[in-house]
This record gives structure tokens, sequence and C-alpha cells, in this order.
């Protein structure tokens, strides 16, 4: 492919890099310096070649070395801009596909390497390592999806995730047990989403990563989709038709550590570069990674660039930053005299904070129809409020702590649960203190968790009305929801990353009941207001029982969910309601379409003139046993 004619340079010393664009990055606020550093295609003086540059300040010389000059260091070296610690220079002839590395000849003891490019487009399958020249051509069809989005990222819009890993989602058996192409994922996936009624997907790191068993989480390539499904184009189509079919996408960002590779940003120059020198600040001892020097301006810059190139390039609907409780605590996974206190002798990581307030502004000052989340695993205040309020800015923040206290509810066998009624109710004593997404994640589904259904307790019947019941109570509870691929059809097996999903288990009644169950399941309104939800009875824990009533703007939309988690049926349970009249069962996880055994109401109950929890009329119910009921009154 030739290069675009419009690129054109015409200088002495070819430069693509302006002073200014140098300045505002050594200043840690040039937010897009993927459009004029890495490996650009241009035409200089009718020569088509490729410019190229990197920072490595400390690099006595460095020069690129490709397939095009048989990983010779000596022909094209590149030359310093200044006292920037960028490297930039052209090289005629070098066209899109061509391999390259940057050989780095540090001023520290001799030290010489081979690195990939810091912000290639698209770098070599792996465990091959090096870039790849490349562009972003691509002619999006997605306009209506993005001139409307907003509506659909809101935070008062239902958002559903469907939570994906692409290289464990669907394989090909047939051939070697591959995993699909970004472009075989795309309608296979729309089909399915679609029809599940999720309304965004989220995809587990997408970014370059050597190491497979990582899931992505150790990222190389910042700006570079992972080439192990294909070029940053079929990334492109996969996210074009997502957004054609109406699904948003999210993506998961990792700005919080990078692995130790040779070729990757560890040691990049000869020195801690990218991450602290101080082991007790830049080395993780949980993950044996390093930790971004977020007081480095250079670093805010790169980072603030890669999460900007997500959105600006590849049309992403939000970033899910993972692991920022790492981030914000010096003292994270440290025993005392193992961290360094802040400069006010705290445990705070003020660059690190600084930071991600700095991120979340200018995301939503450039892209205020997208959504940041938080995976943040602690009590830290105002996570997803406002900055100018001392929040750290995120739309939105996983709430850890329900998705825990629910799986250790539904552990016990239910006839302790009685003893255990707080942790299904605790979570409404905070849950309007942030925006929160009810993750049921891939870490509840691996390193010997097991799956979601083989938590649950008692014979296969009562595994599986449970795993219903769960769903009920994930969505009937206020926030956004989460759910990870195979949950949603009750995959026995532990999620392993080598091999695909469980499909085939779906032709079997449990696991299809547990799917059909699923795509009724999408009650959103107001879930982020507290004005959407109001307890009925949240007290009866001797009868394992709770009821709620989730609410719209408009009264006659109410919707009463009662949950009984124990297998015992209940016959003339009384429930309370605000008004009298006709109220339907709309959904029962007990029913025969579902896997259950088909006790209910019979279609629905009249209120009667009898008070009950506070409200002028009530409800005689059958409440079936492990299972959930829906009432809507007519």
């Amino acid at each position: 492919m030739s290069p675009d004619p419009t690129s054109v340079i015409a200088a002495d010393k070819p430069q693509l890099l302006s002073n200014q664009d140098i300045y505002l990055f050594n200043e840690g606020s040039n937010y897009r310096m993927h459009e004029k550093m890495g490996a650009h295609l241009l035409t200089v003086r009718g020569e088509a070649g490729c410019m190229f540059s990197v920072w490595a300040p400390n690099a006595r010389s460095v020069s690129v070395v490709g397939s095009f000059n048989s990983w010779n260091p000596l022909p094209n070296k590149l030359e310093p801009r200044g006292s920037s610690g960028i490297w930039e220079g052209f090289i005629p002839g070098v066209t899109r596909g061509a391999l390259y590395k940057f050989h780095i000849e540090s001023r520290n003891r001799g030290y010489r390497i081979d690195k990939a490019d810091p912000m290639g487009l698209l770098h070599e399958v792996p465990p091959r390592t090096a870039s790849v020249v490349w562009d972003l051509d691509y002619e999006w069809n997605d306009r209506e999806w993005m001139e409307k989005r907003h509506a659909r990222n809101s935070l008062r819009a239902p958002q559903s995730i469907y939570e994906v890993h692409l290289g464990s989602w669907m394989r090909v058996p047939e051939d070697h047990n591959r995993p699909l192409t970004y472009r075989e994922t795309a309608p296979k996936m729309a089909d399915y989403v679609e029809r599940m009624g999720f309304t965004h997907v989220e995809f587990l790191p997408v970014m370059e990563h050597p190491f497979f068993g990582s899931w992505g989480y150790q990222t190389t390539g910042y700006f570079a989709p992972t080439s192990r499904y294909g070029t940053p184009q079929d990334l492109m189509y996969l996210v074009d038709y997502l957004h054609q079919r109406g699904i948003g996408v999210i993506l998961d960002w990792v700005p919080s550590h990078f692995p130790s590779d040779a070729h990757g940003l560890a040691y990049f120059d000869g020195t801690h570069l990218y991450e602290h020198a101080d082991a007790r600040q830049g080395f993780h001892p949980d993950w044996k990674t390093y930790i971004f020097n977020y007081g480095r301006s250079e670093v805010r810059s790169f980072l603030m660039s890669s999460a900007m190139f997500w959105l600006d390039k590849y049309h992403a609907d939000g970033l899910r930053v993972d692991a920022v409780a790492s981030m914000l605590y010096l003292d994270y996974s440290r025993k005392e005299g193992e961290w360094i206190p802040n400069k006010y002798g705290g445990r705070e990581n003020l660059e690190a904070i600084d930071f991600l307030r700095r991120f979340n502004q200018e995301v939503y000052k450039e892209h205020p129809d997208v959504q940041t989340c938080a995976e943040e695993s602690t009590s830290w205040p105002m996570v997803s409020k406002p900055v100018y309020v001392g929040g750290l800015g995120f739309g939105l923040k996983w709430d850890m702590g329900w998705m825990h206290d629910t799986l250790d509810y539904f552990k016990n066998d239910p006839i302790h649960r009685k003893y255990h009624h707080n942790k299904l109710t605790f979570r409404m004593l905070y849950s309007f203190h942030e925006n929160f997404v009810l993750p049921l994640s891939h870490d509840e589904v691996v390193h010997g968790k097991g799956s979601l259904i083989g938590k649950m307790p008692g014979d296969e019947w009562q595994k599986f009305a449970n795993l219903r019941v769960l769903f009920a109570y994930m969505y009937a509870q206020p926030g956004k929801k989460l759910l990870f691929m195979g949950c949603e059809f009750g995959q026995v097996r532990e999620w392993a990353h080598e091999s695909s999903i469980d499909w085939d288990v779906v032709k079997y009644p449990t696991h299809r009941g547990v799917q059909a169950w699923m795509e009724q399941l999408n009650l959103h309104v107001l879930d982020n207001n507290s004005g959407g939800f109001e307890w009925v009875d949240c007290n009866d824990s001797a009868t394992s029982t709770i009821s709620v009533l989730r609410k719209s703007e408009s009264a006659k939309d109410t919707v009463l969910v009662v949950c009984n988690f124990t297998p015992v049926p209940r016959t003339g349970y009384r429930i309370g309601v605000p008004h009298g009249g006709y109220w339907r069962e709309l959904l029962n996880s007990d029913a025969t379409d579902y896997g259950g055994g088909g006790i209910g109401n019979m279609g629905g109950a009249m209120a009667e003139e009898t008070p009950e929890h506070g409200r002028p009329f009530s409800l005689r119910l059958t409440l079936p046993p492990l299972a959930a009921l829906f009432f809507k009154a007519e």
C-alpha cells in the first residue's frame, strides 16, 4: 500500500515532530504522541519511506534495525531532537509490513539492546517480538452509533455488559483449536450478544502482550492490538460491526504495571525510564511486573496518549482501568519497610492520583459520550465523583464488595443462610455512594476458584436453581451489570484461556434454561439513582427471603421482586405493595422453561386491602424454592 500522498515533508532534515509537540511531551501534556511518534509512512521530497522516532534520553545512539537493512544497526541511525530525549529520522524505501526494532546503545555501562516500538501500531505474532510498520487507514460505517452513543453510554442508560476474552470465547476445533479472528468474531458475537440482551461487550485487554496466560493484563503494545487475531483494521472491523448492531464496546486498559520482557518498556534505554528505579516503588511483588513512574512527565504523556488512541482510533465506548487500587496505594501488597511514604508521610501515591484525575478530565473533555470505569477494590472515597469536588473523576466503579459478599452468601448451604443474611443487604448502605457496576467477572472463575455454578451448594437441580436466583438478585439491584462469558449458561468447568468456553453444554436443558433466564433479565431503570430502589422487606432472615421494588419515573412501571434463597417452597407468603389491583407475574425463575419445577402463582395475584410492611395493600404469594419472582401491577 502506498503512503498517503498528503503526508509529505519537505525540509533539509525531515522532521515530523514540531518543537511544540516535543515541549508538550516533555511537559507531560501531549496526549496524542501517537500521531507523530513511532513509525509513520511518509513521502519526503518525492521519496516514499517511513519516519521513525522514539524516546530514549539516556541513549548514546539509536538506530532502526529491520527486515529492510538485514537488522544491521549501522545504516539507519536516528538523530537526537535537542535535549528532549527523542530520536528521529526518515528512512526511504521502507514500506507497510516491514519489521523493525530500535537498536539502543546506552550511556550506561555499555548497555545495548533491540527494543520493540513503544508506540508501534502492530507487532509480530508472539512469541516473535518485532514491530511492524503499519497504518490505521479504515473506512468506518458506525456514524449512526457514534452520533447517538451519548444516550447509550449515559449513566442513566441501561448497561448489561458481557465480559469477553477474545482468545477463548469461541475456537475452531477443526483448525487446530485456533481462536476466531477479529473478523470471524464480529457476526457471531453480534448475533449472540443481541439475542442475549446485553448492551455492551467488554474485552479483556486486546493490547499486545507476550504471555498469553496474562490474558492481556501484562501489556507491551500500548498502541497495538494483539496480532494473534488479525491486524488493526480487523479489530476496527469488529468494533464497527458491533456498533452497527447497536452494541457498545468497552476496552480493558492497564496503566498500572507492565511486564519485564526484554523487548518491552522495562529498562528501556539502559535506565529505569518508564518505571521507578527503586524496587520499593517500581516493582510489583505479586505480579513480578514494573510500576509506571507517574511523576515523570513523559510517562504521563505516553499513557495519556495510549488512552486517547483507543478512543480516537478504535471508537471505544469506554475504558475500564485495571488494578486502580495498586496505583493509589504506595504500600499495596507490601509489608512494613517495603515501601516509601509520600512527601507527607502517607501511603497515598500522589502522582498516580494526579494522573488518574487528569486522565478522566481529559477523556471526558475530548469524549463526553464515553465512560471510564475503575476496578478499585478498596473503600477509597469518591472514585466515581468529579475531580472538581475532590473525586478521582471516573464515570463508574466496580463494586467488588458486592461480588465477594454475594458469592460468600451463596456458597453457604441454605440451612445456614439465615445467619449470613446481612451479606445480601449490607450493600444498600453504600450502594449510591458511587456509580457502581456489579461484576461477576473473570476473576471469580479462575485460579482454582471454580465456575459460578460450581460455587452453588446442593444437588444438580439446586445448583442451577441457585444460579438463576443469583442472577435475578443481581439484576434486581441498582447498578450496571457485568457477567463473564460462559457464566450465562452455567459452564461447569473453570475458565481456561487455552480453550473455548463450553458451548456444547447448551444442548442440555439445565444449561439452556439458565441461558434462557439470562435473556429475560433486563431491569435497568434508575440504576444509579436512589429513587429507583426501595426495600419492601430486607429483614426476613428466618426464611432467607428478600423483597424489593424497582421503580422508574412512572409509578405504573414499578416492579416487585421477591427472592427465596432456600429450597423450601413457601405458600401464603404476604408481601406489602404500594397499591391495589392485579399484579401480573412477569418472570419466575422456577418456570419449566428455565429448568425449574413450575411452582408459581398462576400468572399473578390480586392485591388485598391488608396492610403489610408499612404499605396499605399486600399480595399473598406462593414462593417457589430457590427462585425469584418479578411482578408488575396492571
